[in-house]
């Protein structure tokens, strides 16, 4: 997702097994861009949550990339070990600049790289490939319907793969409000954006 869809905002994000019972929740709560040398950077204060909601761990992690391979912050996906407190992430991206272009709802595919073990390994890589993408209107509502495919390499060997199909709301200025993404097993996660 683009830095600035997350800039200042609080992000929940709430994991849920196939029978919709709560596993666990965190919550993002996302600084302003620090624009310095060519690179941006941005603060982001994590806690986590048991499912009786009760916290469990609280944490703060810096993300960086530079503008000229793409402006985007990874952070909500399961594979990732999130406690690293600096992280830069680089990107090669087939159309991702139009990821919410609603007017051209091409398929975006990217390549990240991450440094500094945000993944449990090390020479970490992903693919990540959003598909068969739809818009829908109701009144002044906006949602986007989406399909995902991730895979995450270590030293050229595919570890891990996940498949999603996504609903995202966007509200009145172009911001994301809402994720829904859930595996062909039923399970799910949101993500709610304040």
């Amino acid at each position: 997702m683009f830095i600035d869809q997350i800039e200042g905002r609080t992000i929940t994000r709430e994991n849920f097994n196939e029978k919709g019972d709560l596993l666990n929740k965190q919550i993002f709560e996302a600084g302003k861009v620090i624009k310095k040398n060519g690179n941006y950077a941005i603060k982001v204060t994590t806690e986590l949550f048991d499912k009786n909601k009760i916290a469990t761990d609280k944490y703060e992690t810096i993300y960086k990339c530079k503008p000229d391979k793409f402006s985007i912050v990874v952070f909500v996906f399961p594979f990732a070990n999130p406690k690293s407190k600096e992280t830069e992430i680089s990107s090669k991206s087939l159309n991702f600049k139009e990821l919410y272009n609603i007017e051209k709802l091409n398929n975006v595919e990217i390549d990240l790289s991450f440094d500094s073990g945000l993944m449990n390994f090390l020479g970490s890589k992903s693919t990540i490939k959003i598909y068969d993408r739809k818009k829908e209107i109701n009144g002044t509502n906006l949602s986007i319907k989406s399909k995902i495919n991730i895979k995450a390499y270590t030293l050229g060997i595919r570890v891990k793969q996940l498949n999603y199909t996504i609903t995202e709301k966007l509200n009145s200025d172009g911001l994301l409000s809402y994720q829904k993404f859930i595996e062909k097993d039923g399970s799910y996660f949101t993500m709610y954006y304040k």
